[in-house]
């Protein structure tokens, strides 16, 4: 088993054997995948108007439906009722269960992550056995407490406070919190509150009982996901036996963002199946919809929107499950050494955290994209709310906010890299400096052999590297510590990051396909690499030019610049219309998201 640890994709050459891609599902999975499409089919699509109706006893409905045929315990162990699958399985049901309806995938998510997993991580066994097997039946439901009107990116300055009582028997909490999901029909709190004036904050189980200080305000009323029950919570002198807080005390914060690391890829995933369905139904209807004597299904302007569409959420799934397979491998490889499951299962999510933050960044962006252009393929029918694009879109935009908003994970996912380095994880110093030393060099004007198949890809996945290394090396060299307070290069820098990863991976997933299925069933597939590649060589030229202008002048300046440009140069320009149309060509053809 080839074991990479988070960050090292930048520095070190990843093949295409090594990666665990959506075709590598087992037969299991596959059933499992399967059975989640088929009770969404039968339980939601049908009855989807009510989602957006502000029913929120039908989102409870399903999901006590969803405990009951097992797909709210799939993460958690037998010895607690759950199923007790791998990782990999845990991803796919939130995958297909979370693409109808924006509702329901966050009453679901908050639920089997926040809701159920920090007692799962971080519970006393005697924790563990009286609350996790109801959870994962969907006996009770869980929320998470966490965000406050004062705390929300900064999630440790939270007010709310847990005093002793007297007898030392239980604490009172009390607080105010806000956007807390499911809060309208869950049965316990995942709380987080300060104790005295310590540095960090403590988690408790609270069980929900209004006769026990806590009462609940209003559902909030949203832009989107408008069955999500989502409300404040307000807590007074709330008593919780001692026995009822979570890890020690002060271990609140550590658990909050273990939490997480878990639910930014759980949010990319949830996001797949969104694009999938908004796809199949844009695809649908340019079929469908004559103007001119002909479907506008046969117009290259409706052609390119299904070909870009198609394209990102192919590069999601590619990266999503890139990721997702190297933490599932993190996750054995601890359980081999004698690591306990909770020790195994946070430590492997902990050591792709960069990972987590890149796909969550890059898939929440892509769905609200797709679901934009689905409402434009659909053209004015698509503003009504009698077609199912304007909801979808509703729905797509909490995305990027949920997990820690889009510019926090931007800042993370670099900021994540560079103590990587320093604590001598990623060896990111030692290629920087050979990009220096490179710039410095002549150039290799030799004409290189690109008749094997991403030969000339994989070469610019190499040089897209270099130029990360290149900006982002003289960005810490000039600041050091401060680079933090530069908010707008580490964004510039994170988008380059963020574009390599995907390209790379949508660039793994299709070899390995080639290698298995032969290059003429591969196609479409080997023209979303290439028109991924394409768009992400933009960007990092674009994101590139705009860091280096920010903190270099003069012939640094020059010279980093003429860098970029050899960086991101091809010697074969794509056909990129050419590759547009035969990606759209399939998927109007086939009339769906077919890949």
């Amino acid at each position: 088993m080839n074991i990479i640890r988070g960050g090292q994709f930048l520095v070190k050459e990843t093949k295409a054997a090594d990666i665990f891609t959506p075709e590598d599902f087992n037969e299991e999975q596959i059933m499992m995948r399967e059975s989640v499409k088929e009770f969404i089919d039968k339980e939601v699509i049908p009855q989807k108007e009510r989602f957006e109706k502000k029913d929120y006893a039908f989102t409870e409905e399903i999901m006590r439906k969803a405990g009951e045929l097992g797909f709210l315990g799939v993460a958690v162990p037998e010895a607690y009722g759950g199923l007790g699958m791998d990782f990999i399985s845990t991803l796919l049901v939130c995958d297909y269960f979370s693409g109808a309806s924006g509702s329901l995938s966050t009453a679901f998510g908050a639920h089997t992550g926040i809701g159920t997993m920090p007692i799962t991580l971080y519970g006393t066994e005697e924790q563990k056995l009286k609350y996790v097997p109801k959870l994962a039946s969907g006996e009770w439901f869980g929320a998470y407490c966490l965000t406050e009107p004062g705390a929300g990116s900064d999630a440790n300055s939270g007010k709310t406070k847990a005093v002793l009582s007297e007898d030392g028997t239980h604490y009172k909490i009390t607080g105010q919190k806000m956007w807390i999901s499911n809060a309208g029909f869950c049965n316990v709190f995942i709380v987080f509150a300060r104790i005295e004036d310590d540095k960090n904050i403590t988690g408790f189980i609270v069980e929900n009982d209004a006769t026990n200080g806590i009462t609940l305000g209003e559902e909030e009323h949203k832009l989107g996901i408008r069955s999500s029950s989502t409300r404040q919570v307000f807590f007074n002198e709330t008593k919780v036996p001692v026995e009822n807080m979570l890890a020690a005390r002060g271990e609140g914060f550590k658990i909050a963002m273990n939490a997480l690391n878990v639910g930014r890829i759980k949010l990319g995933v949830a996001c797949l199946d969104a694009q999938r369905r908004t796809i199949s139904l844009a695809t649908n209807y340019a079929n469908e919809r004559y103007q001119f004597g002909v479907p506008i299904a046969s117009f290259g302007a409706i052609k390119a929107k299904i070909a870009n569409m198609a394209t990102s959420c192919y590069a999601g799934e590619s990266a999503t499950y890139r990721a997702g397979g190297d933490i599932a491998k993190r996750i054995q490889l601890r359980h081999e050494s004698g690591n306990s499951f909770q020790e195994a299962e946070l430590k492997g999510v902990e050591e792709f955290a960069i990972e987590c933050s890149i796909i969550k960044v890059a898939v929440s962006e892509d769905v609200q994209n797709c679901t934009d252009e689905g409402i434009q393929v659909y053209g004015g029918m698509g503003f009504s709310e009698d077609t199912p694009m304007e909801a979808a879109w509703r729905d797509a935009r909490i995305a990027r906010i949920y997990e820690g908003t889009n510019e926090i994970n931007r800042m993370l996912s670099v900021g994540m890299l560079i103590k990587k380095a320093m604590k001598g994880h990623v060896d990111l110093l030692g290629p920087a400096m050979k990009v220096a030393e490179e710039l410095m060099g002549i150039p290799d004007f030799s004409v290189p052999d690109y008749s094997e198949l991403f030969a000339e890809e994989k070469e610019m996945i190499v040089k897209l590297k270099k130029a990360f290394l290149m900006v982002a090396g003289a960005g810490v060299q000039k600041f050091g510590p401060d680079l933090e307070k530069h908010q707008q290069l580490l964004m510039a820098a994170a988008d380059m990051l963020i574009e390599i990863y995907m390209a790379e991976s949508t660039i793994l997933r299709t070899e390995k396909l080639v290698l298995k299925n032969g290059e003429a069933a591969c196609t479409e597939q080997i023209a979303m690499a290439k028109l991924y590649l394409y768009n992400a060589v933009d960007i990092i030229n674009t994101k590139g030019k705009e860091g280096i202008a920010s903190f270099t002048e003069g012939d640094e300046q020059r010279m980093m610049l003429m860098g970029l440009k050899r960086f991101t140069k091809y010697q074969n320009l794509p056909n990129v219309i050419a590759l547009r149309d035969t990606i759209a060509d399939k998927v109007i053809k086939e009339n769906h998201y077919c890949f």
